[in-house]
């Protein structure tokens, strides 16, 4: 157990050093866990084996909690008021579009159902802008108007449409087989 614990530590204080230091290049975060993972992982040079889903399932939904909350709370109100109905239209009409067009995409190109194509769409299309406010605020570059924060409110709320566009659409294939 309690080396369990200190490899949690020295994993935590890798990626928030690590993160610390790359920030400085424009290097976004994700990225950065990402590679971190594969190299501390059971096919990397840490070779730490991790075989527990129901552990792993039980932690990405607190982290999922996090994420579609924590958008909020940088949001800066008094800039984002003017424009929180674009942005709100941009984060569930433009997601259903966008997911959408991607089925319909995937259906075609990829040979695959429609409903799987879709899936793939609602998982992708909500990828977080915070990779791209991580590089422009690490080179001090700003977006005009009310862009910025227009893109922050639907980064911030475009994750509860694809959890729900995600999970209707499993619903449907699996009812489908």
């Amino acid at each position: 157990m309690v080396q369990t614990l200190l490899l949690c530590g020295i994993v935590l204080l890798t990626c928030v050093l690590s993160s610390k230091l790359l920030y400085r290049f424009g290097v976004p975060t994700l990225l950065i866990f990402l590679t971190l993972g594969m190299l501390l992982g059971s096919d990397g040079i840490g070779g730490i084996y991790f075989d527990n889903s129901t552990f792993a399932q039980q932690i990405s939904n607190i982290a999922l909690v996090f994420i579609m909350f924590c958008g909020g709370f940088g949001a800066n109100w008094k800039l984002a008021k003017p424009i929180a109905p674009q942005a709100i239209l941009l984060a569930t009409v433009g997601v259903m579009l966008t997911a959408l067009l991607v089925g319909i995409f995937s259906h075609f190109v990829l040979n695959v159902t429609l409903l799987e194509g879709m899936l793939l769409g609602a998982v992708v299309f909500s990828t977080d802008a915070a990779s791209v406010f991580s590089i422009l605020r690490s080179k001090r570059l700003n977006l005009k108007g009310g862009l910025a924060s227009m893109l922050e409110i639907e980064s911030g709320s475009n994750d509860p449409m694809s959890y729900m566009l995600t999970i209707v659409a499993i619903s449907l294939i699996t009812n489908n087989h």
